[in-house]
């Protein structure tokens, strides 16, 4: 098969959609939908996480230092989409029901809906031109209780919660399924 080049992209390596979550100067609490999470090692394992352009959850997390990490799954895609696409500097963004909670060992917001909930604090950060990359220690991981049955293979859990990836600014099921392209299912979201 012939290769061609291309400039720097990331199409087709489909990546995890995170909610993060962060408390707002009033302690409010506030969530941002990201992909450039993955996964370091040093002595245990701990989380990278790279926010470019500004953002409140990039300024919340600089002022804190920790945060949460909610997987996205599909019934939550089209609140996760709603979240991406509206700024975390509007007053108005959060002004809906979800049912959130508190980490239990860092006090940083977690949406209830989402199987997996870590809790990151940073231990460094490095600037970049027009990013910035968090690398994060995992102080605590929230699961749900049936992630835990091993009487279940990993396939069955995984498809039980189907967590959402993207690529290509198009929403994928956990089973390469389309699931509409950025901001679409949050026309969904805005009706409800």
């Amino acid at each position: 098969m012939a290769k061609i080049s291309r400039q720097g992209t990331n199409d087709f390596c489909p990546q995890t959609l995170f909610l993060y979550g962060t408390y707002k100067e009033d302690g409010t609490p506030d969530f941002g939908l990201f992909c450039w999470f993955s996964y370091c090692w040093d002595k245990t394992l701990g989380a990278m996480v790279c926010i470019g352009g500004e953002k409140l959850t990039k300024d919340r997390i600089k002022a804190g230092h920790v945060f949460s990490a909610n997987l996205v799954t599909e019934k939550m895609l089209p609140m996760a989409d709603y979240l991406g696409i509206k700024s975390g500097y509007d007053a108005d963004k959060m002004n809906f029901q979800a049912d959130i909670g508190k980490g239990e060992v860092l006090n940083v917001p977690v949406l209830m809906e989402s199987p997996v909930n870590f809790e990151l604090e940073v231990a460094q950060n490095m600037v970049l031109d027009g990013g910035e990359v968090f690398l994060c220690r995992i102080k605590n991981v929230l699961y749900n209780e049936e992630l835990a049955d091993e009487s279940s293979s990993v396939v069955e859990r995984l498809k039980k919660i189907a967590p959402v990836s993207t690529t290509c600014e198009t929403y994928f099921s956990y089973t390469g399924e389309a699931l509409g392209a950025w901001g679409e299912p949050a026309k969904e979201f805005l009706k409800g």
